[in-house]
């Protein structure tokens, strides 16, 4: 058990790992700096003697790692998803350096939040459809001329950020009951998404232009603010009566 309260609702995710010794490496990195929740996602190779082999002493956090197919399903509970990439893609999100990601993730696992830090690939990193499910993105600034980063040691560089936050947060006194808003899961988000999808097609809103614009844009602006459970439950009681209206609009105009 961490002495971290905050560090129990943080996770590293790595998805897609090539190397089963970089998994190994990478739960090595955790443990050295007092976390011990790690995620692999679809990885290429199973765990094997060499995994286990480079965790060096971290064989039960590379032990305990849950695999699970998609991260979608890896951070689904998440109220907080940083994905760690080296270069721009055409999803604009937010871009922090290590030391602000790691401020933003200890201050909302603080705040009770459940939080995911992304690796991607060794070779490739995350695709552009899992950065769209992330709420920002973290840039290691490497240098330029040599800008290729060991997915373990990656996974150090934003360990180390993490710990130096654990170290440096004060516990906030109560000044009374907290009415704060639960955050919306990344689970209920993506509902959300799918319903406001389904709700734009439905109101020909695209009027024949590729879709995926308009639902990029839309996922930045409702990641960015966060909204709360009882928040995305408004939203989609408000869809769900503009799918009604479309749907008898559509029959009305059928029968007339």
């Amino acid at each position: 058990m961490s002495q971290f309260p905050a560090a129990t609702r943080l996770r590293f995710v790595l998805v897609g790992t090539q190397h089963p010794g970089n998994m190994g490496a990478a739960a090595r990195a955790l443990k050295t700096m007092g976390l011990a929740r790690l995620v692999l996602v679809a990885p290429e190779k199973p765990l094997d003697e060499e995994a286990f082999r480079r965790s060096a002493g971290a064989e039960d956090v590379l032990g305990d790692a849950p695999a699970v197919a998609t991260l979608a399903e890896a951070v689904a509970d998440c109220r907080f998803v940083l994905g760690c990439t080296a270069r721009a893609r055409r999803v604009q999100l937010e871009e922090f350096l290590p030391a602000e990601a790691a401020t933003r993730a200890v201050a909302k696992a603080s705040e009770g939040a459940e939080v995911a830090l992304v690796f991607g690939r060794e070779r490739t990193g995350l695709t552009n459809e899992e950065l769209q499910l992330c709420h920002a993105a973290v840039h290691i600034p490497s240098d330029p001329a040599f800008s290729s980063l060991n997915l373990a040691a990656a996974v150090q560089v934003l360990a180390y950020e993490v710990r130096m936050q654990l170290l440096g947060a004060q516990p906030v006194a109560a000044s009374g009951p907290d009415t704060r808003e639960q955050a919306a899961s990344h689970d209920q988000l993506e509902s959300f998404f799918a319903q406001l999808g389904d709700t734009l097609d439905e109101i020909d809103f695209h009027k024949g232009r590729a879709p995926e614009s308009a639902m990029r844009k839309l996922r930045r602006l409702f990641l960015r603010s966060e909204p709360s459970e009882q928040e995305v439950r408004l939203l989609r009681g408000i869809l769900a009566d503009t799918q009604r209206m479309a749907r008898l609009a559509q029959k009305n105009g059928k029968d007339s």
